[in-house]
């Protein structure tokens, strides 16, 4: 019979404001490369709080399955003969004495499914009397530093961890606010929703209209209201109707009427939405996404094509992130590390079939080439074979 526990996160303590501007007078060198000001001012900010939303919070979280995986088409599945005291001893010796045996925290962590990574935690402590991510966060740096802590967190912790940190001081991630939310179900953006509440002392309502603005906080807003119809009906007529009232917003005028697009995109339900589409091509001569590129720029455009690609297909969408996160020079590690630590146990498998689809070469393959060291170790387990 499955059992639950109700986990709780105790934060290891606040970073001050002048922690973190002092963090950034050390990177100062860093931060005047002009190409990487945006990614590494996102990769410091985030590994300042990343110890403290990994460990234990007086957090109250939902009860959590304490063995099984979050979704069915994940890489990562619920070990078998799962031990978590044995677990627990073997991080403890992975970090203890000179030098740290990565090896042994990937062997361990990138094949546990995120409830038996809570009920680790709590084995950790009543072991060893610390928190494993504040041990683990002493012993590793960089971007591997980031993955193992992302799994350590709970999903819902993870995603608001997310959120704060694209809103955090100068400038907005807004691909990070994008990808988390026009992605999410109702039930995963109401938990969102109250850890973010009780975790940062203020709504995730409030953080994104102080962050963003018009028509683009609109449709995030929306979003967040976790008020999209999820039922499979169809109603044909009003198909028919959202259709041509979208297109008469667009293309039919001179402007763009974009509150149409909202009402209809983020509201309707899946099934619904699909055959909006269809009746769109009909009406219109081009698909939605064609539209939404002519008709509008920017973050607006953004958020309204990854709704609709998410309707679609959601392992075709974070497919396309990640070949986007990782193509040309440079990678985008926020990106990289964000699907791949959130979707691996969800619906990796349907990711890599679709990456290979797209692009005719597999996610492994991409990752191998794009990343080194004991952080492309973590990303090739969490990615599966081949």
């Amino acid at each position: 019979m499955e059992q639950n526990i109700t986990l709780r996160f105790q934060p290891s303590g606040v970073i001050s404001a002048t922690t973190a501007i002092s963090g950034c007078q050390r990177y100062r060198n860093i931060l005047a490369v002009a190409v990487d000001v945006r990614r590494e001012l996102l990769f410091f900010r985030r590994n300042l709080r990343f110890k403290k939303l990994s460990g234990t919070s007086s957090l109250e979280l939902h009860s959590i399955p304490t063995m099984a995986a979050i979704g069915n088409r994940g890489t990562v599945t619920e070990a078998s003969g799962f031990n978590a005291d044995n677990d627990a001893q073997e991080l403890r010796k992975a970090m203890k004495g000179a030098g740290t045996d990565e090896a042994a925290i990937i062997k361990i962590l990138a094949h546990r499914t995120v409830a038996q990574r809570q009920r680790i935690k709590l084995a950790y402590k009543q072991a060893v009397g610390k928190d494993l991510p504040d041990d683990l966060s002493s012993e590793l740096s960089g971007h591997f530093q980031s993955v193992v802590l992302g799994l350590l967190m709970p999903a819902p912790v993870y995603d608001a961890y997310e959120l704060r940190t694209a809103m955090k001081g100068a400038g907005t991630e807004e691909a990070c606010l994008i990808d988390i939310l026009a992605s999410r179900s109702n039930s995963e953006i109401k938990a969102i929703n109250e850890v973010y509440k009780k975790e940062y002392g203020k709504t995730l309502e409030d953080a994104i209209c102080g962050d963003t603005s018009g028509m683009f906080q609109r449709v995030l807003v929306s979003l967040l209201t976790a008020g999209r119809d999820e039922s499979d009906k169809v109603d044909e007529a009003q198909a028919v109707k959202d259709a041509k009232e979208i297109f008469e917003a667009g293309e039919a005028r001179w402007g763009t009427d974009e509150v149409k697009f909202l009402t209809v995109l983020c509201v309707r339900n899946r099934n619904h939405l699909l055959r909006v589409f269809e009746e769109y091509k009909k009406v219109s001569g081009r698909e939605i996404e064609d539209s939404i590129k002519r008709e509008m720029s920017g973050s607006l455009e953004d958020v309204f094509l990854a709704i609709v690609k998410c309707l679609r297909s959601k392992p075709a969408f974070f497919a396309e992130r990640l070949y986007k996160s990782m193509k040309g020079l440079g990678t985008t590690d926020t990106v990289l590390i964000r699907i791949m630590v959130s979707r691996a146990e969800i619906d990796m498998l349907d990711i890599k079939e679709h990456f290979l689809k797209m692009y005719g070469k597999s996610l492994h393959s991409f990752i191998k080439g794009d990343t080194s060291g004991d952080y492309r170790k973590i990303l090739l387990e969490l990615c599966g074979g081949e």
